[in-house]
């Protein structure tokens, strides 16, 4: 199998509460980078109860893989065990040497009914294209997060983001270069704008590109999860999930990012 047969597999054997078959599938270690789900895997196995009572299942939106991780976009139904009763998340599963879903690490926010765009936090293509352009892809995501999102460069927005199309799906901000520009001003006038500090990982296959970085909003530490389409060189569509840091009530100390 594909890492990408092996975690749908896997995942659909959690959906199915099929104990055998994730016993088959995982490590007896399996690493587990959720801050509220406790590390290994009968430990893991000890909280299907719990989303059974809840109903609580994951709808996949998108599946990519990068070498070894497997990277999704996910909406989770009767989730309140993790929050909210609708939760959009990013999901990455770590696939060892021998075929072995090893680690996971994911972020979470609740699932907004109306936003600035007119889009779904989810919507859009789904499909990767390019597939000889991820390399490229993920040195332009990289660069724009440094360069925009870390402060580098920021003058350097339009040679990443296309002053033609950029649909937005942060609930937030509408599309465009004139949807970040204002919510840039309107965030900096609240003295509460993002602030990206380092990152942990890129992630891509063909035009989709997932960041993982790490940094301040709120006046909390957040990891800042950023998947960007690219077309021509140029980032055209932008989906994000942003969780804080929790430092309370942790179920192991592994952390949040610890690629």
């Amino acid at each position: 199998m594909t890492n990408k047969e092996i975690v749908g597999t896997f995942l659909g054997a959690v959906a199915k509460q099929d104990i055998e078959t994730m016993r088959q599938l995982a490590n007896a270690d399996y690493i587990q980078h959720n801050p509220f789900v406790p590390t290994g895997l009968e430990p893991f196995i000890g909280l299907l109860p719990v989303l059974k009572e809840h109903g609580t299942y994951a709808e996949n939106v998108r599946l990519f893989q990068d070498g070894d991780f497997v990277f999704m976009h996910n909406i989770w139904h009767n989730a309140t065990p993790f929050g909210a009763d609708k939760m959009v998340a990013f999901d990455i599963i770590r696939v060892d040497e021998n075929g072995n879903v090893a680690e996971h690490w994911d972020a979470m926010t609740p699932f907004e009914n109306e936003t600035a765009s007119g889009r779904t936090q989810t919507n859009g293509p789904t499909v990767a294209t390019d597939l000889d352009k991820t390399e490229a892809n993920k040195a332009l995501a990289k660069a724009m997060v440094t360069d925009v999102l870390m402060g580098k460069n920021p003058d350097k927005i339009t040679a990443y983001i296309s002053a033609q199309q950029y649909d937005q799906h942060n609930p937030g901000i509408k599309d465009g270069l004139t949807g970040i520009s204002e919510a840039v001003a309107y965030l900096t006038s609240k003295n509460n704008m993002f602030k990206y500090t380092k990152i942990h990982k890129v992630l891509g296959e063909g035009n989709f590109v997932l960041t993982i970085s790490e940094g301040q909003w709120n006046g909390t530490n957040n990891a800042f999860y950023d998947l960007m389409r690219f077309e021509d060189g140029k980032a055209v569509e932008h989906w994000d999930v942003i969780q804080p840091i929790p430092t309370k009530g942790l179920a192991h100390e592994n952390g949040m990012f610890g690629f």
